[in-house]
């Protein structure tokens, strides 16, 4: 998880400089989105596998294919070689990010579970500190494709290790330690499904980043089949947040799309509107990374005193009032420090309500579906970020063409996010677990106090 928060936090700030190289900064919103696309159909792979053999194979199929896909990119000769490498690793990185979750629920007993999520959450406050700068000046002094080269050269050890080290052991599928889940068989989503979505997504993410014929054409055919085909990836009932698993994939997907969307455009703010240095945005990004680790630790120590719903609902209330004081941030007379505190306390929302609507999802999931909740969530949480962050998109664009002013964009970007996290507040209470012998109990008593692993980021 360390190599992979590294990878991620190391690779996009590269990614328009090798855009630019390869004469393809038109394809860059391709490129760009083309990783969280293939999350969705590793993501998918991924669960199916781990269920029906055990996490370890989906985790080192995942590891040896991050290395692969990284040389392919670091010797991309065209946009579209870069494009096919990062859409591989983003199928990589959904095979490792599913059997980390599934892996927790089929080996670790409930006591435990918590803090091996916060220690997920740890693995990326180093990277966040030191991939970002370190990967600059590898690009500077020598080139971008050193820079994939290197981490293809450090995910090779894990990558030998995972093989020799996992092999010939027995799979470890089904019931995990405690499990609580509902009874009944798992209804596996189809994989051409899972290929859809994921060329929806793609043709989303790339037909919102500018407004021509061919672009339109592209926003609505992937949002048609993201409507079409997006429901056969989830549990049934999601899109009316059904209490259980249901409930608890939908609030995965608004906090996601909310918090991704603001990381995005908090930035660009940043950078644009407010004119700020570059190091106050990289300070965003590291200040964020600590507070979600720092908050994900808390969490982890808090299950004997608060209920898992109720830290669902305060996180979501965290990132309302990081919203509003985003909204707040457009106002001229607001110091542009301000937009930096709202990533952050965005982060430390994130923090309390991601890895517990993982614990919930396991909770929640169906005996020996363990790998099935965890690909719905990370399905759900690529779903969450392409839909609201194309909505935030479609709509800063269509205030651009009609507004004078630079902030008036954002004022709308970010209010749009108030819907999904206030959403996320007052639905919190569908996503407790009743206990067997008091139905008005959130959740099963344990003894103790991501993935979260931000694979998002």
């Amino acid at each position: 998880m360390f190599l992979t928060g590294f990878a991620a936090l190391a690779v996009m700030p590269l990614l328009p400089v090798a855009a630019r190289d390869l004469d393809g900064v038109a394809l860059y919103p391709l490129v760009a989105g083309a990783f969280v696309a293939a999350s969705l159909l590793g993501g998918v792979l991924g669960g199916a596998w781990a269920d029906r053999a055990g996490a370890r194979r989906p985790l080192v199929a995942g590891v040896v294919l991050t290395v692969v896909t990284l040389l392919v990119s670091a010797t991309s000769t065209t946009i579209w070689q870069l494009a096919l490498g990062r859409f591989a690793d983003g199928i990589a990185a959904g095979l490792v990010a599913v059997s980390v979750n599934a892996a927790i629920g089929q080996s670790y007993p409930d006591h435990i579970r918590a803090r091996a999520l916060a220690l997920m959450s740890a693995c990326w406050i180093v990277p966040s500190l030191v991939g970002p700068p370190l990967a600059g000046l590898v690009a500077a002094w020598w080139s971008w494709r050193a820079v994939f080269f290197g981490l293809a050269g450090l995910t090779l050890l894990p990558a030998v290790a995972a093989v020799l080290l996992l092999r010939g052991r027995a799979a470890q599928g089904g019931a995990s330690q405690g499990a609580q889940g509902t009874e009944g068989p798992v209804q596996r989503p189809a994989l051409p499904a899972a290929v859809a979505v994921s060329a929806a997504a793609a043709l989303t993410q790339y037909g919102v980043s500018a407004w021509d014929v061919r672009h339109a054409a592209c926003t609505v055919s992937g949002l048609a089949l993201l409507v079409v085909f997006a429901p056969r990836l989830l549990p049934p009932r999601t899109w009316r947040a059904e209490r259980g698993l249901p409930a608890t994939v939908l609030l995965r997907a608004l906090t996601s799309g909310a918090y991704f969307t603001l990381e995005a455009f908090v930035p660009l703010m940043l950078s644009t509107a407010r004119r700020v240095p570059g190091v106050v945005t990289g300070l965003a990004f590291t200040g964020a990374a600590l507070a979600w680790a720092g908050a994900s630790w808390v969490q982890g120590r808090l299950q004997d005193r608060v209920t898992r719903h109720w830290l669902v609902a305060v996180g979501a209330g965290v990132m309302a009032a990081a919203v509003a004081l985003a909204v707040l941030c457009t106002l001229p007379a607001v110091p542009a420090a301000a937009a930096v505190s709202s990533m952050v306390l965005a982060a430390v929302g994130m923090g309390l309500a991601a890895p517990s609507l993982t614990l919930l999802s396991l909770t929640h999931a169906p005996v020996g579906g363990q790998g099935y909740a965890s690909g719905a969530m990370q399905t759900s949480q690529n779903l969450g970020q392409t839909v609201v962050l194309a909505l935030a998109s479609a709509l800063f664009s269509a205030v651009s063409t009609a507004a004078t002013g630079q902030l008036a964009p954002f004022v709308w970007a970010f209010a749009l996010l108030l819907l999904p996290v206030a959403g996320s507040a007052c639905l919190a209470g569908r996503t407790r677990m009743a206990s067997p012998d008091r139905q008005h109990d959130p959740e099963p008593a344990v003894t103790a106090a991501h993935p979260e692993t931000m694979d998002e980021a």
